[in-house]
């Protein structure tokens, strides 16, 4: 399942190809898929809103709409305050967003189409169909949607010291409780626990503060690095052009089972945590 930085990755691409276009009509497939809102209103909501912005939430990329570009200089997640609807694609398992011409061969598993008054298209393609596409319109008392975590790229040491200190489970099960921090998976998890020097099993409640400011400064590190590379392409994941990411050559411990360590050349262990593969090295984090 993509992960904050690739979802961010992904984010950032369509804000920068499609901000500031028109949506002239939008096509869904009739294929099983997890619409949160039904298929024939999300049509009839996005046709004719303009594209203010588009951003990550958490997991979940969000298209900003309004019926007018009234397009700012300020950061794309600004243009919020001007909506008038909201466009809310969580891409699951396999989904994917792309930009592409309208003469681009229509690929498989294509469950939404928006036609774009440049001549473009933005299709969604989700060959597992775990992907989750909603309409909220603003305008009529639709709350804006937020994300049910903190955003681990900005949160401060006592707040994040705060959403665990007085836990009893895992700390690798709390980083990948979204009600706690939003956007953070496995692979991330891993990575920053890793960084850290923290093994997966520690319970929250056992971690001194120094512990949790070294593991906060490692998720955000891990997290800002991977976003520069584009993101983990382990699966099906690209970006809105259909590239891969490059932060996989980089892993240090996920999905590296039997290889030698990095940092200390012991082989990497794993082992299942709340129902998740779970990689660590048993000499560098403790």
């Amino acid at each position: 399942m993509p992960e904050l930085p690739e979802v961010e990755t992904v984010a950032r691409g369509l804000n920068q190809r499609v901000r500031g276009d028109r949506i002239i009509q939008a096509w869904f497939g009739k294929r099983p898929q997890t619409f949160k809102t039904p298929r024939a209103r999300q049509a009839k909501g996005l046709a004719g809103l303009t594209i203010l912005a588009v951003h990550r939430t958490g997991k979940h990329i969000v298209f900003e709409l309004g019926a007018e570009a009234h397009l700012a200089s300020e950061p794309a997640q600004n243009d919020a305050t001007a909506a008038a609807a909201q466009w809310i694609v969580h891409l699951g398992m396999t989904g994917r967003l792309l930009v592409t011409a309208p003469d681009c061969p229509l690929a498989p598993h294509t469950h939404a189409r928006l036609d774009l008054a440049s001549g473009r298209e933005v299709r969604f393609v989700d060959p597992r169909r775990f992907g989750r596409l909603e309409f909220r319109d603003l305008r009529n008392s639709s709350a804006a949607f937020e994300a049910p975590g903190a955003e681990p790229l900005t949160i401060g040491a006592r707040e994040f010291a705060g959403l665990f200190r007085n836990r009893r489970l895992p700390i690798k099960a709390a980083l990948l409780n979204q009600t706690l921090l939003a956007g953070v998976g496995n692979i991330y998890a891993d990575e920053s626990l890793f960084q850290a020097g923290i093994r997966p099993r520690r319970r929250t409640n056992r971690l001194t503060a120094a512990e949790l400011e070294r593991l906060r400064l490692a998720l955000r590190e891990i997290l800002t690095y991977a976003i520069r590379l584009g993101g983990s392409s382990v699966s099906d994941y690209v970006d809105a052009n259909g590239e891969k990411g490059f932060f996989q050559l980089e892993h240090c411990v996920y999905q590296r089972t039997g290889e030698p360590c990095r940092r200390c050349q012991t082989p990497i262990r794993r082992i299942e945590l709340v129902g998740r593969g779970t990689h660590y090295c048993p000499i560098c984090q403790r």
